[in-house]
């Protein structure tokens, strides 16, 4: 691999002017089929083979008037009693009325008719029946939606329309913006060249917004979730970034030890390279492998960013040395191209010019103090992330309701206001669908069905059933006492079920987006250890094949099982628990989305390999050459710890530009995947593994022979392109 990426490295500079060409083209026709091709996203998340799922779909085939979006308008008198007056009641006439002319609406409930009014006289609620699902209403339909009851506002009431057909898509914004600026900044400082950085940030650029068009060109046949594009744009520009990085500075090491352009871009995408495509592939790997849990929403949002990561990779092995062929000397310090200029051929510049060779510098000086402490530093950085995890065990999964939205936002409002006048459980509410085989089937299991659920312990009320016109099918209603994220509500979707299961000659079956969360997020809670175990043993695998060790994979894989349960733990105590949520912009403190924690083991599985190969790779390196494993290991960390250090802070700096947005999904994942980082790079991979490796010694590399001879050679750091160059005699340019 290295010797290809090699050749491949040398042609892309060589043929600078064409590859640019080639990137902008497939950039511009990619917009171009972005803006053409482009299709809504889903704001939904459905869950085959569930049973609320089940119910969904009989409706949509024996009820379809039942089957589509619904809104519910929360209305509050001026004062209370004054719904019971004559005045009050045209009111909410009118109301009803105007509900029921908006454009996309079946029709509109008076509340007095179902019995929707607060014993105080004070509130009511109006539901509104759609004719299409969430997904399917227009922006138009939204927004009359949105803006029903202005006359009836300027009355004195208060009207706040809420339900799920106010689901819509995050917006990207400009706070996001400021985690791209920081990371600019942090690639200035490790450069010392503004040329660099920006031709580093420029590649990254340009492959994101490949990935991003791409993506969005494919929204018009694939159906993606709202948060799959911002997942994709996330970390396709933070591993993006990082990987020009990793090349870039390989680059430059390469023209300060006398090699031409051209021999140095060759060798940097051949080795540096390498650890790239790897990295690269694990991330790639681990977000694909999400379609093992066969859950076809997380399924897409794994491929679609698992895009933008490939496209990352292929720009950094091909557009980065163009340009930085483009670029020449000038990606060096201003202060150091002089001295490559006027080096003979081939002759370095030395190390006392070259910062990331002054073993007096920061990763030196870290190693040698972590080496000489091991078994303290260990055990204090155990203990650390230990507490951290704490509050792991506590973790609760649910999709976001409108409880925990941005206050102030309409569905936020209209949730307020229906607690204030009802109580938490009319925010949640079930349906139940009875379908039997004929009329009279469904019509003598109804009366059943109701006494059961009556029974049954949290339920505060069920409503009259809504018929089919055929009677086969009928819709209940049923209002718990508690929220839609409670861990009662939990229980009595359960113990609803098991009441009903069995009802004798009709299906029964429990939905309502309440129960759509509880099943999506039980379903993941089970994948999750499945998956976990996936990840843990093909990282074990892999770095098995790039280290030709069994201790190094082991001690990398339980690195990185304490580095999930310190960001869960975090996480948890932050938008669970609320401490500290202040700080974060969080109103709500809720449970985490359902999809979370799988998602973060995927992403940070590749994260860290990528890391624990640019670090350890270096420490084997030197160990091949005849250092000690002290020697050895204190070298791959001073050499390798400048550029681990800016390449944690540039995805630490965009995944946080995330945290900054208003919508809790997105900002709980930016939140976890940059602690995670940090944890990770900083804690797991700079302190704990040189400690480790220390304390191991030589034992650290061993391996079978049996086994060393049955593994496949993979060529990371490019060991064998060496041996093929080493008699070569660069030729200065």
């Amino acid at each position: 691999m290295a010797t290809l990426l090699y050749r491949l490295g040398r042609g892309a500079l060589r043929r600078r002017r064409l590859v640019v060409a080639l990137w902008l083209v497939v950039l511009v026709v990619a917009g171009l089929a972005a803006a053409t091709l482009r299709g809504p996203t889903a704001s939904n998340f459905t869950m085959p083979g569930t049973e609320s799922q089940r119910a969904l779909d009989l409706l949509a085939d024996q009820f379809p008037a039942a089957s589509g979006a619904t809104g519910t308008i929360a209305l509050k008198a001026p004062a209370d009693g004054q719904l019971a007056t004559p005045q009050g009641q045209a009111v909410v006439q009118e109301l009803v009325q105007e509900a029921s002319a908006l454009p996309g609406v079946v029709g509109a409930v008076n509340p007095f008719q179902v019995g929707a009014v607060s014993p105080n006289g004070r509130y009511a609620l109006v539901q509104v029946q759609f004719a299409t699902g969430g997904d399917d209403v227009t922006d138009e339909q939204r927004t009359a939606y949105e803006e029903v009851g202005a006359a009836v506002e300027a009355k004195g009431w208060q009207v706040a329309p809420g339900g799920e057909v106010l689901g819509g898509e995050p917006e990207i914004g400009s706070t996001e913006a400021l985690g791209v600026l920081v990371a600019a900044i942090v690639l200035i400082i490790t450069f010392g060249s503004l040329v660099a950085a920006g031709m580093t940030m420029l590649n990254a650029l340009i492959g994101v917004g490949v990935g991003m068009a791409g993506l969005f060109a494919l929204s018009g046949v694939i159906e993606l979730t709202s948060t799959a594009p911002i997942l994709a744009l996330m970390l396709g520009l933070a591993v993006g970034i990082d990987y020009s990085l990793f090349i870039t500075s390989r680059h430059r090491q390469n023209l300060l030890e006398g090699l031409s352009p051209e021999e140095a871009v060759g060798r940097a995408v051949g080795t540096a390279g390498s650890a790239v495509v790897f990295a690269g592939a694990t991330v790639v790997i681990a977000l694909a492998g999400l379609a093992v849990v066969n859950i076809p929403f997380l399924t897409v949002m794994g491929l679609a960013a698992a895009g933008t990561v490939t496209i990352a990779v292929l720009v950094a092995i091909t557009l980065q040395p163009a340009l930085l062929g483009f670029a020449g000397n000038r990606v060096l310090p201003r202060r150091l191209r002089s001295t490559v200029d006027s080096a003979a051929p081939g002759e370095p510049v030395g190390e006392e010019t070259l910062p990331v060779e002054d073993r007096s510098g920061f990763g030196f000086r870290w190693a040698r103090f972590v080496t000489r402490f091991r078994v303290p530093v260990i055990l204090v950085a155990l203990l650390g992330l230990g507490l951290l995890a704490l509050p792991t065990p506590d973790m609760r999964l649910a999709l976001p309701d409108a409880s925990t939205a941005t206050e102030g936002s309409p569905a936020r409002v209209a949730s307020d206001l229906t607690t204030e006048g009802f109580g938490p459980g009319f925010t949640g509410r079930l349906a139940v669908v009875v379908a039997g085989d004929d009329a009279q089937a469904t019509a003598a299991a109804v009366p059943q069905v109701t006494a059961m659920i009556q029974r049954t312990e949290n339920v505060l009320a069920v409503a009259p059933p809504q018929l089919s016109p055929d009677g086969r099918t009928a819709l209940l209603g049923v209002v718990p006492k508690t929220g839609p994220t409670d861990e009662a509500t939990e229980t009595l979707v359960h113990d609803v079920r098991d009441a009903v299961g069995g009802v004798q000659g009709a299906e029964v079956l429990l939905t309502g987006a309440t129960a759509i969360g509880i099943d999506v997020s039980e379903k993941l809670s089970d994948a999750l250890p499945i998956y976990l175990l996936l990840v843990v043993g093909l990282s074990v695998l892999l770095l098995m094949l790039v280290f030709r060790s069994l201790l190094v994979p082991l001690k990398a894989a339980l690195g990185f099982l304490l580095t999930v349960a310190a960001t869960f733990g975090i996480t948890v105590a932050i938008f669970q628990q609320g401490h500290l949520a202040d700080l974060v912009g969080l109103d709500t403190p809720a449970p985490l989305v359902s999809f979370l924690p799988i998602l973060l083991i995927g992403i940070l599985f590749g994260l860290a390999m990528d890391y624990e190969v640019f670090l350890v790779s270096r420490m084997r390196e030197d160990f091949v050459h005849g250092d000690t494993a002290r020697e050895a290991t204190i070298s791959g960390m001073g050499h390798g710890a400048r550029v681990v250090t800016a390449a944690a802070l540039i995805m630490m700096s965009v995944f946080g530009g995330f945290v900054f947005l208003e919508d809790p999904i997105i900002k709980s994942m930016g939140f976890a995947l940059a602690i995670g980082v940090a944890i990770d790079a900083f804690v797991v991979r700079m302190t704990i593994v040189p400690a480790v490796m220390s304390l191991l010694g030589d034992r650290a590399w061993w391996l079978p022979r049996w086994l060393n001879r049955a593994l496949p050679n993979v060529d990371i750091e490019g060991e064998g392109l060496r041996e093929h160059l080493e008699d070569r005699t660069p030729t200065h340019v």
